[in-house]
């Protein structure tokens, strides 16, 4: 019986929505994308689809360090969840995508664990092994090295249809641990 995942996420220029789309793919048929506006908001029903969650999967751009402001809008507004325990125990794992290969990123995944930790939810790291011979490539999974979460990485100048196989390889396999999280966990 698959569980249900939410990926709820905020995309800037398409990027990031197509790295969370590569994430439900991954997740199997349990999962469901939640786009952040551009004005930070949820659309109708979305909070209701967050509660009914096993599991919510956050995604932001990484953007001058940290996530969006949208991204942070919604996190703000969940504090009504996080007043009442809405999302206490439900698994949480998240994701990232910036220009640079690092780029800060690694601050956004520590917001996103922080805000999963502040609702009581369980954190789900990436749980694969990096690729970092001389041999790896962009095109392995892994290939950013990210342990916490996904991290991937869409020069500036690239257009959605131009991201690196590698890194949606590597989201699609990030979504099949968080269903396979959520499995066992059940």
């Amino acid at each position: 019986m698959s569980k249900k995942i939410v990926i709820v996420h905020h995309s800037g220029y398409g990027h990031t929505a197509k790295v969370a789309a590569a994430v439900a793919e991954g997740a199997g048929a349990g999962a469901s994308l939640l786009a952040i506006d551009a004005e930070g908001n949820l659309p109708e029903g979305g909070w209701e689809q967050l509660d009914a969650a096993d599991a919510i999967v956050f995604g932001s751009p990484t953007y001058m360090g940290m996530v969006s402001w949208q991204f942070k809008k919604f996190a703000d507004a969940s504090s009504k969840a996080w007043f009442t325990r809405k999302w206490q125990d439900k698994l949480a794992a998240g994701f990232t995508n910036s220009a640079s290969l690092y780029g800060d990123k690694h601050t956004t995944m520590s917001y996103l664990t922080t805000l999963a930790m502040q609702h009581g939810m369980l954190w789900v790291g990436a749980g694969m092994m990096p690729a970092n011979t001389k041999a790896s490539t962009r095109d392995d999974l892994n290939n950013l090295g990210m342990s916490a979460g996904l991290m991937t990485a869409t020069p500036s100048d690239a257009s959605v249809d131009e991201m690196v196989p590698g890194d949606l390889a590597t989201a699609r396999a990030f979504g099949a641990r968080v269903a396979a999280a959520a499995a066992r966990l059940a």
